[in-house]
């Protein structure tokens, strides 16, 4: 029999943001519920060194997220491994379907659904999708070791990926449609001193070449941006760094977006345009989408429900105001 829970707070990711979230609503003794979505962890379990998080010099993506997951239990929040499927913003109490057949009434929901990797929507990327394309380094590169791969991108996922990638690649060739990677300077300067990285400037991926009886890639057909001149490279693996798009389906129809779909919020507030649902982290930022700032924002979602159900249980039990009557004369 499908079953109902009832809760104060829901919480619908598992990232940074959600994590976060769920230890600060736990605080304030909100009893949140945490569903984690079909990627539980969030971006993180797809990343390994991780040095840009206060308190560790270096630390594995995936080790973080285990601690983080931890954390909210502790302080008190419950954590569901379900997936929604569908989301009633409509009115309150808010509903939530979960795959598992689970229902989720929640007075305020907190919306960390991060964001996924992009695609270029090449037919050939499409074929070779899990047979040598891939958009996932840490993930898939223990496949290719000792063979040539490329990546596509230029921005700080493309440069991280080719670092990574060349633990176990014999060689990495980076192709970029410009002359320079927008990536953050340390990154570029270790990627530029790196004997086993080719960068390939000016070019895209125009067809991901490959073998159909067992289904794998063999090369990729790139093209020059200003001459169009197509160039064939041998290659085994395929991995497509382009950025991310926030996850926004269960909502983008429901709340105000903005820049390309990013839940728009008010400013210096993870509130949204319908009250009672906050938004935090990659879903929401399109400008900064680091795992520090996805935290921050996860704990001002809570503190922004909190407030928000404090002052609806004081609309609630608000008394009446008295009914002055006049004195009669007499």
């Amino acid at each position: 029999m499908a079953e109902t829970r009832k809760t104060k707070v829901l919480i619908i990711g598992s990232g940074p943001a959600g994590y976060t979230a769920a230890v600060y609503a736990s605080r304030a003794m909100l009893e949140p519920l945490l569903v984690q979505g079909i990627e539980p962890g969030g971006q993180l379990t797809t990343t390994t060194e991780v040095e840009n998080w206060p308190g560790d010099t270096e630390v594995q993506g995936p080790d973080l997220m285990v601690r983080m997951e931890a954390h909210a239990k502790a302080m008190g929040a419950e954590i569901i491994g379900d997936i929604i499927t569908d989301l009633d913003l409509s009115e309150r109490p808010f509903t939530a379907k979960g795959d598992s057949g689970t229902t989720y009434e929640a007075d305020s929901v907190i919306l960390a659904t991060g964001a996924r990797a992009k695609w270029l929507g090449l037919p050939s990327e499409d074929k070779f999708k899990g047979f040598g394309v891939s958009a996932c380094a840490t993930c898939d590169g223990f496949f290719y070791r000792g063979q040539e791969i490329v990546v596509i991108g230029g921005g700080n996922t493309a440069v991280e990926e080719a670092l990574f990638l060349t633990n176990f690649a014999s060689k990495v060739t980076l192709i970029h449609r410009r002359d320079e990677l927008r990536a953050e300077k340390i990154l570029i300067d270790r990627l530029m001193k790196n004997p086993k990285i080719e960068p390939l400037w000016h070019h895209v991926l125009e067809e991901v070449v490959g073998a159909d009886n067992p289904l794998g890639v063999e090369a990729v057909r790139v093209k020059h941006v200003e001459t169009g001149e197509i160039t064939e490279i041998p290659a085994k693996g395929v991995f497509v760094a382009i950025g991310h798009a926030p996850a926004n389906e269960l909502v983008k129809d429901q709340l105000e977006l903005h820049n390309g779909g990013y839940v728009k919020v008010r400013p210096g507030s993870t509130e949204t345009s319908v009250p009672g649902v906050f938004a935090a982290g990659d879903l929401t930022d399109h400008k900064y989408r680091q795992a520090v700032t996805s935290a921050g924002m996860g704990c001002m979602a809570a503190l922004d429900a909190e407030r928000f159900l404090a002052e609806q249980d004081d609309v609630e039990v608000a008394p009446e105001a008295p009914v002055v009557q006049a004195a009669s004369a007499g």
